[in-house]
């Protein structure tokens, strides 16, 4: 799989940045299906930075395979910033990472609704910093774009919260 050579370089900075401090970093992907985990073990020597990623497309691998409670999918649905932390934060429970990557969205071209229309994603970051980090990001185009836009944005995001 081929990434832009921008794309790559943010990349390359996030894993300065996370092999500067010691740390692993996983993820946990919905819509992505794991495009950003795809990026991070595109680049020789992930093995230092990268510790794990979780596709947990459905609602019952989010609840399965990292523990979201179901009451928290039902209650705000699976495109949610509450639904995205608890992605986030039990991904490190459930790994030996010390920061998580979540994303959780409608990529299209079916699944929005006036509330939350396609293009929709939300993006949270734990273990980055002192406070947890949560975003909702309202993307333009087809699948594609919008799977593709969700991880420049949660990289880009990343390497400012290890910045800070």
């Amino acid at each position: 799989m081929n990434f832009d050579a921008a794309l790559s370089k943010q990349t390359q900075q996030l894993a300065s940045q996370l092999q500067a401090r010691s740390m692993f970093i996983a993820t946990a992907e919905s819509c992505t299906g794991g495009l950003l985990s795809a990026l991070f073990t595109s680049l020789p020597g992930s093995s230092v930075w990268f510790d794990r990623g979780f596709v947990t497309y459905s609602n019952t691998a989010k609840h399965q395979q990292i523990g979201v409670p179901m009451e928290v999918i039902k209650q705000h649905g699976a495109v949610s910033i509450e639904v995205a932390l608890m992605m986030a934060q039990e991904t490190v429970a459930h790994s030996d990472a010390d920061c998580a990557i979540a994303i959780t969205g409608i990529a299209g071209p079916t699944g929005g609704t006036a509330q939350k229309p396609v293009g929709t994603v939300c993006f949270a970051w734990h273990g980055f910093g002192d406070k947890d980090e949560v975003q909702t990001q309202l993307f333009d185009g087809d699948r594609v774009a919008v799977r593709q836009q969700s991880v420049e944005w949660a990289i880009n995001e990343a390497v400012r919260l290890l910045e800070k």
